[in-house]
């Protein structure tokens, strides 16, 4: 498996932007799906946005098309999520997520078998 580390979550007022960032390490990170997930409080653990291996395929929940953006570096084993327009209904933890795949989209938490601590979102409105 993969160790995940997410960072740069916060408090910003509505409207605002907020970029996340996930660092892997301990294998190869190339092969892995990755995803971003977020659990709001008394909320079951949503899917937020996904992306392949290569970065050629992003999928995204509805409810932050057009907002948000996932994407990757291989050479610097980091992914993002760029969330702008943000909403008060976008406020929980954020996790990153990764599983070893070549292919396919992953929308469910049993997919994946690495996880990391999660970042908190906070929206004020």
């Amino acid at each position: 498996q993969v160790q995940l580390v997410e960072s740069g979550g916060g408090l910003v007022q509505a409207g605002g932007s907020l970029r996340l960032s996930c660092a892997a390490s301990g294998r190869t990170f190339s092969p892995y799906v990755m995803a971003w997930f977020r659990q709001a409080p008394g909320k079951e653990r949503e899917f937020v946005a996904g992306i392949n291996w290569s970065g050629s395929t992003t999928y995204y929940t509805d409810s932050v098309k057009g907002r948000f953006t996932i994407s990757r570096d291989n050479a610097k084993n980091t992914v993002y999520l760029q969330m702008n327009s943000l909403k008060p209904e976008d406020t929980a933890v954020y996790c990153c997520a990764a599983e070893l795949r070549w292919g396919g989209t992953y929308y469910s938490p049993a997919d994946f078998g690495s996880w990391g601590q999660g970042t908190q979102v906070t929206v004020s409105s």
